[in-house]
């Protein structure tokens, strides 16, 4: 009978245990990007922080201690940096940047290398290959690519089909894979034409494409959603820049 009792308690007690636990605030950051934000070896970047979210993304593209990710396009770094300390030593940052966009980004491309030097950032290979031939050592977790998805269908990029990247992106995930693509609104229904003009990409264009490579819709974020952003100026126009209107997507590799 006292057995029988004690269980009973134990049963009683167990949900009332777990329903004294706070629950998880929604989209709350988790401790290895915390850690990341606060590293102070990216003090420099910290100014941007507030702007450009990079807690929030991080966040959002679920990384983990552990991971190896790909930061595609990385300009100056900054991304970069967050993953490396978010992924820790024991996991992999690649900074991929396309030979065609490394010849008009010279300088960041030689911080990308600078950066990969430093023992702090030991984690971080740096990769240059051709636009249209997108690939990885070995299948990673993550795909992250910040305000250039709109650029591969460019000309300088050789006009490449976003079909083209999403298939070699998708190959090179793990089952269960991300892409996210952070990248500036363009109107609705515009689909790619503001790409070269406006550097804009309409956010449904974007979906299709790279839901018709395999991949499932997996959430969206609006931490970078900016209402008073008209679609209309070019992204680098003073009056907006900096502070364009973004969408970021979250798309997972089946399995």
């Amino acid at each position: 009978m006292r057995t029988t009792v004690l269980a009973a308690l134990i049963a009683i007690a167990l949900p009332l245990a777990a329903a004294a636990q706070p629950p998880k605030p929604a989209g709350a950051i988790p401790a290895n990007v915390s850690a990341a934000v606060a590293d102070p070896a990216r003090k420099g970047d910290a100014a941007n922080d507030a702007r450009r979210k990079g807690g929030e993304l991080l966040a959002f593209a679920q990384v983990k201690s552990g991971q190896s990710v790909v930061d595609l396009i990385p300009g100056g770094g900054y991304f970069t940096r967050l993953f490396s300390a978010a992924v820790g030593d024991g996991g992999q940052v690649y900074a991929v940047w396309p030979n065609e966009y490394a010849q008009e980004a010279d300088s960041d491309v030689k911080g990308s290398k600078t950066l990969a030097a430093q023992p702090h950032y030991k984690n971080v290979s740096v990769l240059l290959q051709p636009g249209n031939q997108f690939s990885v050592p070995h299948p990673v977790d993550m795909v992250f690519t910040s305000q250039n998805y709109h650029d591969y269908p460019d000309k300088f990029m050789g006009s490449i089909d976003p079909a083209v990247l999403n298939k070699q992106v998708f190959d090179a995930l793990k089952p269960g894979g991300l892409f996210v693509i952070v990248d500036h609104v363009a109107e609705a229904g515009s689909g790619m034409r503001d790409i070269e003009t406006l550097h804009r990409i309409d956010p449904a264009i974007v979906k299709k494409q790279v839901e018709a490579a395999g991949f499932v819709f997996d959430g969206e974020s609006n931490v970078l959603r900016n209402p008073a952003d008209t679609h209309g100026i070019k992204v680098f126009d003073k009056s907006i820049r900096g502070h364009t209107d973004q969408f970021v997507y979250r798309f997972r590799k089946p399995g």
